[in-house]
């Protein structure tokens, strides 16, 4: 007996070694299929891309006749970038008084993506003759080698005598919110290639306010339309109240006369 229970326990034992290869097996067979069905995704997912991108190509050919129509119409309007700058919550925490002066002088400004758009973009503005700097036109770009490394250039501005807005304006204390006058100068992003992969104002230019500046040009106007509405509102909601305590009080002095109405009659 104590040889045959030696027995099922072997054979006992065979049996789970045989099943866990089995299941080691299969799962194996499962990860190598995931790994050939991702494969497939992974390429659908690069061709996607590649057409995806020759579409954004198509269409941004398409979009400039546009945009310079746009160009030539915001020319008209004086003040028309500086005002859609200030109006914009990012940019606009980025500007101080002297910035704000500077920019009244900014005639045009322009996105160019390069023609295969994955490389990079130029953000070029334009300037009438002013009392700050020499260029005409300052412009800063970003671009992305074969690498995947970003990088950026820029224009050197020609700061005149005694206005380089860079220089009088000093960083802010570590630890204290910077207030108006301290702000350091928007004009200082132009020299500042620290980290081109995350260029916020150059990314909020390009993604946010080129594609429609008329939003932030109207932006205060719009602000003001709500709070006159807001205000309306509040007065309608006062004539209201006013136009139910009038009721009441009619309602009050009926009833007073008709109390004297009775008590006159009990006299008689």
């Amino acid at each position: 007996m104590a040889t045959q229970a030696k027995v099922s326990k072997t054979e006992t034992k065979n049996n789970h070694e045989t099943n866990d290869e089995a299941a080691d097996k299969e799962q194996q067979e499962a990860i190598e299929q995931i790994d050939e069905v991702q494969n497939e995704i992974d390429r659908l997912n690069e061709q996607a891309s590649e057409e995806i991108l020759k579409v954004e190509q198509k269409y941004n050919k398409l979009r400039q006749p546009h945009f310079s129509a746009r160009s030539e119409l915001i020319a008209k309007i004086p003040n028309f970038w500086v005002t859609a700058f200030v109006n914009h919550p990012q940019v606009s925490a980025l500007l101080n008084e002297e910035d704000e002066e500077a920019l009244q002088f900014l005639t045009k400004v322009e996105v160019q993506e390069f023609e295969d758009i994955k490389s990079g973009y130029r953000i070029k503005f334009s300037f009438d003759k002013n009392p700050y700097f020499e260029n005409e036109i300052l412009s800063k770009e970003f671009h992305l080698n074969d690498t995947g490394e970003p990088s950026s250039k820029s224009t050197t501005i020609k700061w005149k005598d005694g206005k380089d807005l860079t220089k009088k304006s000093g960083p802010s204390s570590k630890g204290r919110k910077r207030n108006h006058e301290e702000q350091e100068s928007f004009f200082g992003w132009f020299a500042d290639h620290g980290d081109a992969g995350t260029d916020e104002l150059g990314e909020v230019i390009k993604d946010d306010i080129w594609p429609n500046p008329l939003q932030y040009y109207l932006a205060s106007e719009m602000e003001e339309e709500g709070g006159d509405a807001e205000e309306d509102d509040l007065d309608d909601e006062g004539g209201d109240d006013d136009d139910e305590e009038e009721d009441v009080e009619g309602e009050e002095e009926g009833e007073g006369e008709e109390e004297e109405d009775d008590d006159e009659e009990d006299d008689a």
